[in-house]
């Protein structure tokens, strides 16, 4: 074989070995967190929910060095129902309302760095002001690597981010708020099912209100829900997990890394 073949197939096989992700060394108590994330910035942050771009990196950086499996929710419901066998501390990232800053900033980090995202949208805000356009949660949506694998998927912040308990005092519950829940999380569901493959299996709750609630779970799955995902803090992952009152950490301005492993039990 002629010398400069021999050299190119020799720094093809060493590039190929550098960029394979190690498989992490198991762990005891492996535990999953969700991160939340808002809006990302070019600069630095300007409000308490925004995330600068830097720091968003630096999020990935850390899981990836610290030997947590990015997963999805469904992925989540293999491990509580036995299915999956959790080794290794894993996160889940997900991001709310639907800021333009996601197609612009977060997904190519997310693209690099090959970890999974679940978005969740404030569906009637699609396509005004700073919130992204429907054609480009569908370029999000079909992304796809891995022979077809799509790591961005979509979850519903209900159509209008009410304060749902706020509405059930107001109508008193009972029917009427049914009714109102079937547009709040049926109607945002349909909609953005309409511009996104697969099925929505996930919501967040707006200011995480009504985490719990009966009325709101049994809405969720009358929908065809599998996954609430509020705004209490900790982690999740074991057996006796509620997936309809999950968990999850926000990622403020001047959150540091270090408390992703805190909530883990890492530092």
């Amino acid at each position: 074989m002629p010398r400069n073949i021999l050299l190119i197939l020799l720094a093809a096989a060493l590039v190929a070995g550098c960029s394979r992700i190690p498989v992490p060394e198991p762990v005891d108590n492996p535990r999953v967190v969700i991160l939340m994330y808002h809006r990302i910035t070019a600069g630095e942050a300007g409000n308490l929910y925004e995330r600068s771009m830097e720091m968003f990196e630096r999020d990935l950086i850390y899981l990836r060095e610290n030997n947590i499996k990015v997963i999805s929710f469904s992925d989540l419901a293999g491990i509580v129902s036995g299915e999956t066998e959790l080794t290794t501390h894993a996160a889940i990232i997900t991001f709310d309302d639907g800021d333009h800053s996601w197609y612009t900033m977060a997904v190519p980090l997310l693209k690099e760095y090959r970890m999974k995202a679940t978005f969740f949208l404030w569906a009637s805000k699609i396509g005004m002001d700073s919130f992204l356009s429907w054609d480009e949660v569908n370029m999000m949506s079909s992304y796809t690597r891995d022979g077809g694998i799509r790591p961005f998927t979509f979850g519903s912040h209900t159509m209008s981010h009410p304060f749902l308990m706020t509405i059930k005092q107001a109508l008193g519950g009972g029917e009427a708020f049914a009714a109102y829940l079937d547009e709040e999380l049926g109607g945002s569901k349909i909609l953005i099912e309409r511009h996104t493959y697969g099925t929505v299996e996930a919501l967040a709750l707006p200011f995480g209100d009504g985490a719990g609630d009966a009325e709101i779970i049994a809405a969720a799955k009358r929908h065809g829900y599998r996954f609430i995902r509020t705004s209490e803090r900790n982690v999740t992952g074991t057996p006796s997990a509620d997936l309809f009152r999950l968990p999850s950490l926000p990622l403020l301005d001047d959150t540091e890394q270090g408390l992703i492993g805190s909530y883990l039990g890492i530092d």
